[in-house]
């Protein structure tokens, strides 16, 4: 390994280590951790999770209904209304602004979008 990709190696790992640290980072584990132990909040997953997947299927073959979409969006409305999945989707909405924020400074000293090519998807 050359000293160039060891050094570049070692500011991504600080600079993962400055995100895992960072407050918006630290409350969308605190929340996250709070939805997952919320025993409504994993029914109502799961709930939205099995109608959004037959959904899907019926859309697939052709058989989805309005009714069957507005069943989804209902659920989704209702999990989506519990305190601790409001407060999660909102951590990971800050998480996600600082992670772009972060993508855009890295991005604009390269020619290309960082956070799109480290994903590793081939982009036509």
């Amino acid at each position: 390994m050359s000293m160039e990709t060891a050094r570049l190696e070692d500011m991504g790992t600080e600079l993962g280590k400055a995100i895992a640290d960072s407050p918006a980072y630290q409350r969308f584990e605190a929340t996250k951790a709070k939805v997952e132990n919320s025993e409504e909040a994993q029914q109502r997953v799961q709930k939205f999770e099995q109608l959004r997947q037959e959904f899907m299927l019926a859309r697939q073959t052709g058989e989805a209904t309005q009714e069957d979409l507005h069943n989804l969006q209902n659920a989704q409305a209702g999990l989506h209304e519990l305190p601790v999945m409001d407060e999660f989707l909102t951590a990971q909405a800050e998480l996600d602004a600082k992670l772009a924020a972060v993508n855009d400074a890295i991005s604009a000293e390269l020619a290309v979008d960082f956070g799109e090519k480290a994903g590793g998807c081939c982009q036509d």
